[in-house]
């Protein structure tokens, strides 16, 4: 097993231009009521930031702060900026996608850098890792340990023995790719991309096996026509999240202010939720009831917001800080009724109750945008990493969520 002690050259080669990696907000949907980011992308750096400048109450102008029920437990930097992280299944490592295309996988706890993900590829586009996932498989409990699936802006979808830094496959997809998932099973995994097209894959061949699309055409589409059934996407699609327990339902978002519900098996989409603008990684399904849905918008007027699974109507808006506003473009379950959720406009991250709406940690004042989050999903006190320019801050509940 060969291990990595030091990090690599900060002097990163061939940075890609913004405008390569930048949302055009011209394509934004004419019925949407915000204006659709640009997902901050900066290569200046900011003066470092230490440990101690994480305070439990703001007590200077300077940031970030940790406020609440949260307890820092490490922080790593990187040589450019984090657009991804996920968790090992077991919790002991952790991956980060950069904007540069290398993937690297830590020791979060003792900050150490374990091994490094590229290949010719990454050393020729050198542009951003949009997604990671490990292949767990809920259905079967099936994990296939070693093993990342990552996707990228150059279009790429790579499978990686991340302990050898071998590539094992790769896809390439002619579009931006923005977010890959497994479905519960494990038999397949679909893509979401610049396009509206959503594509699925076997998992064991990598072969494409389904196109799913709307059953009219994107171009002829106006969302101002209410008696205009779209059953699919008509513009960029950010997120993708199967269900738990049912291995062909999964649900995307994107730009086009819906959240879709797929069957895997057929083309166009079997219904949708109207309201949600998806600009990230900002649909989840609660692991533990599994009949709630959690949606991020990147936008002021209710961000976050949980739905019935079942019957898509709404059960809850979870509204923003009274002071601190935050347009979301990330959040997941966590333990029991909490959720994380982080984002811009406030750059912060917060962990809130959506039962009781109380809020149980918050993380501001941070340097950018929060474009990832993740948590270890042990216990109830989950280890949980946010990602924000070229850090991530590592921080675990000091009691039970």
């Amino acid at each position: 097993m060969h291990m990595i002690d030091s990090l690599p050259d900060p002097a990163i080669s061939g940075i890609i231009e913004e405008e390569s990696f930048t949302y055009d907000s011209t394509e934004a949907p004419a019925n949407s009521t915000t204006h659709t980011p640009t997902r901050g992308l900066s290569f200046s750096q900011d003066p470092e930031i230490s440990h101690e400048t994480v305070h439990h109450r703001r007590d200077s102008v300077s940031g970030p702060h940790l406020e609440k029920f949260l307890k820092l437990i490490n922080t790593i930097d990187f040589p450019t900026d984090v657009m991804c992280c996920k968790f090992t299944p077991d919790g002991s490592m952790l991956a980060v996608g950069l904007i540069d295309g290398k993937i690297l996988v830590y020791n979060h706890l003792e900050n150490q850098l374990l091994y490094s993900l590229r290949d010719e590829d990454i050393d020729n586009f050198h542009l951003p890792v949009t997604q990671i996932r490990f292949p767990v498989f809920p259905c079967t409990g099936v994990i296939e340990d070693d093993k990342l699936l990552a996707s990228y802006a150059s279009g790429h979808i790579k499978l990686w023995d991340y302990t050898t830094g071998s590539c094992l496959n790769t896809m390439t997809e002619n579009r931006q790719s923005l977010n890959v998932t497994y479905s519960s099973d494990g038999i397949r995994f679909v893509t979401t991309g610049e396009t509206p097209e959503l594509f699925v894959y076997d998992r064991t061949t990598r072969k494409k096996i389904l196109t799913l699309e709307p059953s009219i055409s994107t171009l002829s589409f106006s969302p101002i026509d209410t008696h205009q059934k779209l059953d699919g996407h008509c513009f960029r699609v950010f997120a993708a999240q199967y269900h738990p327990d049912e291995p062909h339902l999964f649900l995307s978002g994107g730009w086009d202010d819906t959240v879709h519900y797929w069957d895997d098996r057929k083309k166009h989409s079997i219904r949708s939720i109207s309201g949600p603008h998806i600009c990230g990684d900002a649909i989840d399904i609660d692991p533990i009831g599994k009949r709630a849905v959690l949606t991020g918008s990147w936008r002021r007027k209710c961000p976050l917001e949980v739905w019935d699974f079942d019957t898509g109507r709404k059960m809850k808006d979870i509204p923003s800080e009274p002071l601190c506003h935050c347009q979301l473009y990330c959040c997941q379950w966590l333990a029991k009724e909490s959720v994380l959720c982080g984002g811009s406009d406030g750059n912060m991250a917060k962990v809130v109750n959506w039962s009781t709406l109380s809020t149980k940690g918050l993380l501001t004042d941070l340097p950018q945008g929060v474009y990832c989050i993740d948590n270890d999903k042990i216990g109830n006190k989950p280890l949980m990493a946010v990602g924000s320019k070229s850090r991530i801050y590592v921080m675990k509940p000091e009691k039970d969520f």
